[in-house]
């Protein structure tokens, strides 16, 4: 089993971004976001399996791979409806099977830590209609260092909203105050800094190398809200595609697609 682990701390010196790496938020809270999104402690857990699927390149075999992520955020006032968003996160994926290199990151140094950040505004375009996200995020090990996101919410109906906004588009369905469904998008991006990568192509041998690894996904989501302050959610779909790409040594591993599923809980006070 090959496992990349990271930890984030998220702090309110150095600016909007933390010393020790991680994201820290500066978000504008538009007024079609329920009053509960105006909570200051929020809690996350999510663990997602993508099933087996092989290698583009067959002398690299095939994988599975399991993820882990908990954060903990507090928000905190600025003014009117600008809040300033800081806490802790720890991720970690293990990968089964026989993907493209042993490596294991368990060494807390100082290069092993990332300096994520992000940044969106929300300006509405149509009252309490459509509205538009702006965004920015950027990471020490990420390619390219700096990115755009952002896009557009489109409420049709009190239950019906299109939240078309990269990097997790989705339909949102909402019956009633307790459920909610989703046809969801997701491109998922995390850099990592790895111990020795060793496989059996002669260009992909690294010491202490950097692989920006994604999951890009689509599939169907369910939330049940009715234990308040807990929210639980189960989901799967497809995994399009995962890749490996160590983009400092020009190398880049891909796979098939392969079915995931997702089982996750929030908390918010």
């Amino acid at each position: 089993m090959k496992t990349i682990r990271k930890l984030s701390a998220f702090l309110l010196l150095a600016s909007v971004m933390s010393a020790f790496g991680g994201p820290a938020t500066l978000e504008p809270q538009p007024s079609l976001i329920p009053a509960d999104e105006n909570s200051h402690d929020l809690f996350y857990y999510e663990t997602t399996y993508t099933f087996d699927s092989d290698f583009k390149e067959s002398k690299l075999g095939h994988g599975d791979s399991l993820y882990n992520d908990f954060s903990y955020d507090h928000r905190f006032l600025i003014t009117g409806k600008w809040y300033f968003r800081a806490g802790v996160e720890y991720e970690r994926y293990d990968f089964g099977g026989s993907d493209p290199g042993v490596y294991f990151q368990d060494n807390v140094t100082w290069d092993a830590f990332d300096i994520p950040g992000k940044a969106y505004v929300t300006f509405p375009l149509k009252k309490d209609k459509i509205f538009a996200v702006v965004a920015v995020g950027g990471g020490i090990y990420q390619d390219p260092p700096v990115a755009p996101g952002g896009g557009i919410i489109w409420i049709f109906n009190d239950k019906l909203r299109l939240q078309g906004v990269f990097p997790r588009p989705a339909l949102i369905y909402q019956p009633n105050d307790d459920w909610e469904f989703r046809i969801t998008g997701e491109l998922n991006y995390t850099s990592f800094r790895t111990d020795d990568v060793l496989t059996t192509e002669r260009k992909l041998q690294l010491h202490n190398a950097v692989v920006q690894y994604s999951e890009d996904r689509a599939g169907v989501q369910i939330a049940y809200s009715g234990l308040k302050p807990l929210k639980l959610i189960v989901g799967g779909g497809v995994t399009v595609e995962r890749n490996f790409d160590f983009f400092r040594a020009n190398q880049s591993k891909r796979t098939d697609p392969a079915p995931y599923i997702r089982v996750a809980a929030e908390a918010k006070f």
